[in-house]
């Protein structure tokens, strides 16, 4: 294993014995060595279940790497394995230096000890001598920050300070490998902004990070790669982004089909409103109009087709760049190959890195489509709203969907299809433009 990593996964399987009942258990124990004795054939009295299978990938010192995937995909179950609390059925696992996983709520703690008494034999497990946990304490104490708690039994604690003490454990030890399973989650937003500080300062000083979550902004915002597993097989390993959009296509569009071009239905050739911008309604022009960009990720199962744009910015078509304050307009249209009842068109918008910093549809706005839309109707959306972004670039998706209950089913989503670039601005620092004010008033000499 290279200097330079920490963590080297090489074709990992891991296989659990699954048994119907008890008895087929005591059966498994017992008769194939009765078997093998008499010289019968042996049986198996269970079946087997693939958690994982295959599993390769290596993590770089200062490495921070999500692992995404559908409950059941096996994450927790690799986890333990790289923690050392599972033995792999196959394949091997190589880790270089002291590691601290937060696998489980509270999990390491003794619920009848105290706070204190946890952090002692907590850290104690992981390494640290008396000397080297005395030193920390008061790091861990205050990060912690559950106050008086900490001379109470773990068993009164609620959830969230539960993981509050565990976090500050894990991370005071300036572990070379911390591994996070979805522990975060239950903080409150101030306790993750402060974890996530935390993390980012283990980064910088050279820990790897595992973190699983089902958090696709955490993804993006903090890791420098992603994992993608499902059914215990690897399905893709690189760019959080990328592996993010492949994520996101597995929840929402597993049964879509490819969206290939489909001939314009003759009855439906009738031009939309004869008052309208008149965009293109029989074939997809995206590619032609400046701001398009053509690293979109685009998916859906083609019933429906969003197939041109128009952008203004304080009336100028489709700008180079556009200016913090001017008054933007976007103007879609769509199609519809098929009948869709309850269509919702919606609109994201994205930081080059990946971050959502608005998003909204036509259902949250009450802004209803028609109810029914049948094959070869034509329809165009009106969006306006006053750019008030940070100088940067930025990335609107699109998306045409039908709802059914709690069940949507995408039918268009083109991600990061149009590029915004914001020129500089020296008024303000951040994402967006608050407009603020400010007053002075001498009140003394």
């Amino acid at each position: 294993m290279a200097e330079d990593i920490a963590i080297h996964v090489d074709q990992l399987g891991k296989t659990y014995q699954i048994f119907d009942t008890p008895s087929d258990r005591m059966k498994q124990f017992v008769l194939p060595k009765l078997r093998t004795l008499i010289g019968r054939p042996v049986r198996p009295y269970y079946k087997e279940f693939r958690a994982l299978n295959d599993v390769s990938f290596s993590v770089r010192r200062g490495e921070t790497v999500g692992i995404l995937g559908r409950n059941g995909s096996g994450k927790s179950t690799l986890l333990q394995i790289i923690a050392g609390t599972l033995t792999p059925t196959s394949g091997t696992v190589q880790t270089r230096g002291r590691i601290a996983a937060l696998l489980e709520l509270g999990s390491g703690f003794n619920p009848e000890f105290t706070g204190r008494e946890n952090v002692f034999f907590n850290a104690a497990i992981l390494g640290l001598s008396k000397e080297e946990i005395a030193d920390r304490y008061e790091a861990i104490v205050d990060f912690a920050d559950i106050g008086d708690f900490i001379d109470q039994p773990v068993k009164t604690y609620s959830s969230g300070m539960t993981v509050r003490l565990a976090f500050a454990v894990q991370s005071q030890i300036n572990p070379d490998i911390l591994i996070v399973d979805e522990a975060l989650s239950v903080g409150d937003a101030k306790f993750q902004a402060k974890c996530f500080d935390r993390l980012r300062q283990l980064k910088e000083n050279g820990t790897s990070i595992l973190l699983v979550t089902h958090s696709s902004e955490q993804i993006v915002t903090h890791c420098t790669r992603a994992l993608l597993i499902d059914k215990g097989i690897q399905i893709e390993y690189g760019e959080p982004k990328a592996v993010v959009n492949t994520y996101m296509d597995m929840l929402f569009g597993k049964e879509a089909l490819p969206l290939t071009t489909s001939p314009v239905l003759d009855s439906a050739r009738e031009s939309i409103d004869t008052d309208a911008t008149q965009l293109s309604t029989t074939e997809d022009i995206f590619a032609t109009h400046i701001g398009y960009n053509e690293h979109e990720y685009r998916w859906g199962d083609g019933q429906a087709r969003i197939l041109d744009f128009k952008l203004t910015a304080d009336q100028i078509a489709y700008p180079a760049s556009i200016v913090t304050g001017q008054k933007i307009e976007l103007v879609v249209s769509v199609r519809f190959i098929s009948e869709i009842l309850n269509p919702i068109f919606g609109v994201t918008f994205k930081t080059k890195e990946g971050v959502t910093i608005y998003g909204t549809n036509t259902d949250t706005l009450k802004c209803q489509l028609p109810s029914v839309c049948s094959a070869g109707k034509a329809i165009q959306i009106h969006a306006s709203f006053m750019c008030d972004l940070a100088p940067g670039d930025y990335f609107l998706s699109l998306g045409l969907a039908s709802k059914n209950g709690e069940e949507v089913t995408p039918h268009d989503r083109r991600y990061d299809v149009i590029h915004l670039q914001v020129r500089p601005n020296d008024q303000f620092f951040g994402l967006i433009n608050l407009g603020m004010t400010m007053q002075t008033k001498v009140i003394a000499p």
